[in-house]
């Protein structure tokens, strides 16, 4: 029996939680041989639930093994598991990671330098603004971006990279084929197909509230930071900020206004000592010891977004997420292009939905 494939089968059995394999291994279980009595004898001696234990022993089956494997392929669900060559080596070195992942889409995302970007599901025009921001800057430097496809901040996390021809990975407090929220059908259905998206919990499993800091743990756990972009004082954002902690890796806060409910959680976390963010550089910052990969997946990025001419390139440069007039633009490119080019390129880019023309002739980055 393959290994991979015993492992993935027990971990779709009802009642079988990371506590139940722990302890099967701690038994001298090997998901490469069948049960033994003597094993059997000892997860009862564990404290595993009599009905655990039986369900196991019945259901857990060569058979088994197989139906599992054949209905993951059939429904093009990727499982791998913490045996496997291919499991994330950051998501390793978490408390209890998890024994098996599924996957819909790319499953080679997972090995990509990744951060974490996490806020309310009630943003505001602001906390908006500063995700389309960040998420445009982490997407040209190369980093894939990691959200759980809440509603709010980490919906448009997932959204602006796509949007911006990036990497992303939405993880799920779900099974991997159950969409939640179901008014992010079609953001899912992206993400599956340009991106990757990930459950620990078996194929099927519906959401409820226990299963959603599970969840958070993951998407701190793949990620060399987390960005928390705007949170409540109790907000759920918050728990994946306080695992990236425990895990060692950075925190990054967006500050906003303290008379805004959304940043209280934010400037919270500013004061406890998290690295106060306002531009992608302070995150660069802290993470100069990751660039040289980044670097080289940037390089690579940018070979393959087509869409923008050269002249358009070189007028997105200027434009950031601070209004620039007309006129300032006109000299940062003078030489460069004629007055006529440039108006020319400024229409392409807000056909492209890369720009918007704000009132007296301002434009800024969307």
């Amino acid at each position: 029996m393959n290994e991979q494939a015993g492992l993935v089968a027990i971990h779709q059995l009802s009642g079988v939680g990371w506590h139940t394999i722990d302890k099967l291994f701690q038994a001298g279980w090997s998901p490469g041989q069948e049960l033994t009595p003597s094993i059997i004898d000892r997860l009862k001696s564990q404290k595993v639930p009599k009905q655990t234990v039986e369900r196991i022993r019945e259901k857990w089956t060569p058979q088994f093994v197989k139906e599992v494997a054949e209905e993951l392929k059939h429904r093009r669900i990727t499982a791998i598991t913490a045996m496997d060559d291919r499991y994330p080596a950051l998501l390793k070195e978490i408390a209890q990671p998890p024994w098996v992942l599924y996957i819909k889409g790319d499953p080679e995302l997972l090995h990509t330098p990744a951060l974490a970007m996490v806020g309310t599901r009630k943003p505001t025009p602001y906390g908006l603004r500063v995700t389309r921001t960040l998420t445009g800057q982490l997407t040209e430097a190369g980093w894939t971006v990691v959200s759980g496809m809440a509603n709010g901040i980490d919906g448009e996390s997932h959204r602006s990279v796509l949007k911006a021809g990036g990497k992303t990975v939405a993880v799920l407090g779900s099974g991997v084929d159950v969409i939640y929220p179901k008014n992010h059908r079609s953001l899912y259905a992206e993400i599956v197909e340009k991106g990757a998206v990930i459950s620990e919990t078996p194929p099927g499993t519906q959401p409820h509230p226990g299963l959603f800091p599970q969840r958070n743990r993951i998407i701190s756990g793949l990620s060399y930071g987390t960005i928390v972009v705007e949170a409540a004082e109790r907000s759920g954002s918050l728990i994946t900020a306080d695992f990236s902690m425990e895990q060692g890796r950075e925190v990054f806060a967006v500050p906003g206004p303290v008379t805004s409910a959304q940043s209280l959680g934010t400037l919270r976390l500013i004061q406890q000592g998290a690295k106060c963010v306002v531009d992608a550089q302070d995150i660069f910052e802290e993470l100069s010891h990751v660039l040289p990969v980044v670097r080289e997946a940037a390089v690579s990025g940018l070979q393959t977004e087509p869409e923008l001419t050269g002249r358009e390139r070189e007028i997105l440069i200027h434009i950031q997420s601070e209004p620039i007039q007309i006129d300032i633009l006109l000299e940062k490119v003078s030489g460069k292009m004629t007055v006529g080019e440039v108006h020319q390129t400024l229409l392409s880019l807000e056909i492209k939905q890369k720009i918007a023309q704000l009132p007296g002739a301002q434009y800024v980055r969307k």
